[in-house]
């Protein structure tokens, strides 16, 4: 449907912004036209980003009206439209979600003239620099987003990562500094909570495996090291201030973390850098504070800015730093992130660095224990002078007046004494609480403060009703402000109550619920949703929900709830633990029925085998603790495609069977590789076993070599093999004659000929001796024949419809040569032969 080189692919989607529609052809146009009057919206009005599914059976609309502002713009509201078979549209509001989700690489998204796409790819590869994409199932939503940056050392300041370097306070313009005697530098250590950004580099590059020593020139108060030898690293710091007795000594790697950017003088800091690169064996890292729109802010001093609290700051560019450093130590310096430098002492070492640093590296640190530190409330920017003098106290009263949805009465107030002292009465405080802050926030308290109250009434007309000079003081003042008067709140709450009893109007409750992210909505069937979400739903729904709850008791020990829109039927389901397992099992199920006003039970133990709940998080919603990680292990789940996951998916049984034949396995909140052994004779894809690929092959029948794989990886890449390129070869040509398969060392030395297990794929993912691959390609390989077809017909049909990793085609009747690995290189060699047993290979790209 969309050209290759546009849009950014996701899985089996691809997205692209309302920009780059001019480079699609009229009937991608016109399918998009379709989708959006099904849906009825408007380009670059209700959406300006598109998602279209690879098989183009579904299209989603996406609104982000911060696309270019914001550096990862936040989704609020999207439109999935259902193309092949009945054609359905999901609508989905984001508006007041305190963790939508979010954009990355917004730069695929738009055409390739546009302006702003140095300015993104730059925001992405500084992302990458930092190890933000290492792991996508914590990226997705604002809150995690958030939280995995500041654990990197970093935070986002328009589209640059700033790393944390020193503890910036307010500037004062009227400071006087006379001499550098006076400048405070040990109040620039920042008191930390995890590693800091230069450490974090360390780690994602390999360095910190307890081979090394370091040694952390200018420490602060020293919590890398404490989190260092908490993971068992050789760690020692030196600091003028916080640590001026200890000895500065020699290591593998010396870090001067945010220590040269507080020296006010250039000549100490020309000392610090050389002193720290002295004592470094290996490797120097050097970070700074960057230049930012907040850096002009204090008072000029030399060739930096000095702050209220008599510190000082230079603020380097990227290119200033490289200048500084390569001047002083006559040594080329390598930009690792924003801010970091690497300087190797080792040019061994460096030059390994520059040849993996490529790759994916797994991060050897545990982050360190915060010993019960809090960390301090961040202020909120101050709006005036006097908002900010009474911050807490204001914020305090405003969380009243949002949970009461009205105005607070004096009785309420629990901190009245401060507020008169403050403000002088408590309606002039409310006053110039109401100027500070938006109406349209307090419109909405009140009315769902309204509506918690139309359900509490609604919920109590099923016990005696008490006369109003009987109810607390605290709802009179309610009654009075929402309604006026009890009659009137009386009659709104009969009004909600036979609602319940109209199915259109739950349905339009539940589409509604639906549409906020609160639960899996049925079309004309029902709503599954988590219990907690059930204070969130609109009040006919939470009425329908608590007349079960007066039939059955409390719900909230049910992990989800279940209305039934049209039969006058709610559902109540237990689990061993809903949200620990990405799998739960349901051990508990209650059916209310309304018009018999009775209850039925139905355990799950015995002979009734507790069945999993499949795609957990479409019941989630995503401001839960753990729906990333349940989104994320959903979306694995469906995208292996081996489950038929609608109605209520396999059983247990079947489930973990076919999961162990497909060479996966659950881990916690994640889908991994299985790490076990199989049995030989176990599937391996559809038309063959292990045992086929092992014992397969004229040396391996004449030896009687075991032939085995040791790595369980190695299975795992005979599966891939087999399902994705043999099973579909089979399918088309029919059986196939394997004539080589898998190899180990041992029997490559019986082989005549020439083998190059280093080259071939044929060992899969064994290892030498010293734990690395015999083969790096990785993946795996085999040689087959179909009987009485033309190999070259054979291998143009696999270029064709499947991804291979490598072919090598030797003649028309002769076995081929194919690979498969997690990164297709689709590399096809033609091997020509010539006179003296001389071979010619010609390769190229299929």
């Amino acid at each position: 449907m969309l050209p290759e080189i546009t849009g950014k692919t996701v899985y089996s989607s691809r997205y692209l912004h309302i920009e780059m529609f001019h480079l699609l052809n009229e009937t991608d146009l016109e399918t998009i036209t379709l989708a959006e009057g099904l849906a009825k919206i408007s380009r670059g009005v209700d959406y300006n980003v598109v998602r279209i599914a690879t098989d183009k059976n579904s299209i989603s609309f996406l609104h982000y009206p911060s696309f270019f502002e914001q550096p990862f713009p936040e989704l609020i509201a999207s439109w999935r439209v259902e193309l092949a078979g009945a054609q359905s549209i999901r609508n989905r509001s984001y508006a007041d979600s305190l963790n939508p989700p979010i954009l990355h690489r917004k730069e695929l998204l738009l055409p390739p003239e546009h302006k702003e796409i140095p300015k993104f790819q730059a925001l992405t590869q500084a992302a990458e620099a930092i190890g933000l994409f290492d792991d996508p199932s914590k990226i997705g939503f604002r809150k995690q987003w958030e939280r995995l940056i500041t654990e990197k050392g970093y935070r986002l300041i328009d589209h640059e990562f700033v790393p944390f370097g020193n503890d910036l306070s307010e500037t004062n313009e009227n400071i006087v500094i006379s001499s550098s005697d006076e400048i405070q530098r040990h109040l620039t250590a920042l008191v930390r909570y995890g590693f800091s950004a230069p450490i974090q580099m360390l780690a994602k590059f390999g360095f910190l495996d307890s081979s090394r020593s370091i040694f952390d020139y200018g420490c602060g108060r020293g919590d890398d090291i404490r989190g260092l030898q908490e993971n068992n690293i050789q760690v020692s710091g030196w600091d003028p201030y916080y640590a001026p007795d200890n000895q500065k000594q020699s290591a593998n790697i010396v870090n001067l973390g945010f220590v040269i950017n507080v020296i006010e003088d250039i000549n100490e800091r020309v000392e610090a850098l050389q002193g720290a690169y002295t004592l470094a064996k290996e490797l120097l890292v050097v970070s700074v504070m960057l230049a930012n729109q907040y850096s002009a802010r204090g008072k000029p001093f030399r060739d930096g800015m000095l702050t209220s609290r008599g510190t000082f700051q230079k603020y380097y560019t990227p290119n200033e730093l490289k200048i500084f450093i390569e001047q002083h130590l006559n040594e080329e310096s390598i930009p690792v992130a924003p801010g970091i430098f690497f300087v190797f002492k080792d040019k061994d070492t460096e030059q390994r660095f520059l040849v993996n640093r490529s790759r994916s590296r797994s991060n050897l640190l545990r982050a360190a224990s915060q010993a019960r530190r809090t960390p301090q409330p961040t202020r909120a920017e101050k709006d005036s002078a006097r908002y900010a003098e009474n911050q807490i106290l204001l914020d305090t009263l405003w969380q009243q007046w949002l949970e009461l949805g009205r105005e607070p009465d004096k009785s309420e107030v629990s901190n009245l004494p401060q507020i008169l002292e403050a403000f002088g009465s408590l309606p002039k405080a409310l006053r110039f609480l109401r100027s500070q802050k938006d109406e349209a926030i307090l419109e909405t308290a009140r009315k769902l403060r309204q509506d918690d109250l139309l359900v509490y009434f609604a919920l109590a007309m099923f016990e005696k009703r008490k006369p109003y000079r009987h109810l607390e003081s605290h709802l009179q003042r309610d009654i009075r402000a929402f309604f006026a008067d009890y009659e009137t709140a009386q009659l709104a709450a009969r009004e909600l109550l036979f609602q319940i009893s109209h199915p259109e109007l739950i349905d339009a409750a539940c589409r509604r619920a639906t549409s906020e992210g609160l639960g899996w909505y049925v079309e004309g069937e029902s709503l599954q949703l988590h219990s907690g979400l059930v204070e969130r739903l609109p009040p006919v729904l939470r009425v329908y929900i608590g007349c079960g709850a007066a039939l059955y008791g409390d719900i909230t020990s049910a992990g989800l709830v279940k209305i039934h829109i049209r039969s006058g039927k709610l559902t109540l389901m237990q689990f061993d633990d809903f949200l620990g397992k990405p799998l739960p099992r349901m051990t508990l199920r209650v059916k209310i029925l309304f018009h018999r006003q009775e209850f039925q039970l139905f355990e799950y133990q015995g002979e009734f085998e507790p069945p999993y709940l499949y795609l957990k998080s479409r019941f989630m919603n995503e401001e839960m603790e753990s729906y990333t990680e349940q989104n994320a292990f959903d979306n694995q789940l469906e995208l292996l495609n081996i489950f038929d996951l609608s109605g209520y998916g396999p059983n247990p049984k079947e489930f973990d069977h076919t999961l162990n034949l497909a060479r996966w396995e659950i881990d916690g909140m994640r889908l991994i590789r299985s790490r076990s052994i199989p049995d030989l004779d176990d599937p391996c894809g559809k038309y063959f076993t292990y045992r086929d690929f092992i014992e397969c092959g004229e040396t391996q029948a004449r030896t009687g070599l075991p032939n085995l794989p040791k790595e369980a990886d190695s299975y795992t890449a005979l599966y891939e093999l087999a399902t994705n390129i043999l099973d579909p070869v089979i399918d088309y040509f029919g059986m196939i004659k394997l004539t080589y398969g898998f190899c180990t060392p041992e029997l490559a030395k019986h082989i005549p000929g020439r083998i190059a297990l280093h080259l071939d794929q044929h060992a899969a993912h064994e290892k030498k001796r010293n734990g690395k691959f015999i083969c790096e390609r990785l993946g795996a390989a085999c040689d087959f024949i179909v009987e009485n077809e033309d190999m070259e017909e054979v291998v143009q049909w696999i270029s064709e419809n499947i991804n291979f990793d490598r072919i090598y085609f030797y003649g028309n009747d002769r076995p081929i040569h194919v690979s498969f690995s997690s990164l297709p290189s689709r590399q096809f060699t033609k091997i020509k032969l010539i006179g003296n047993g001389r071979i010619i290979p010609c390769t190229s790209k299929k």
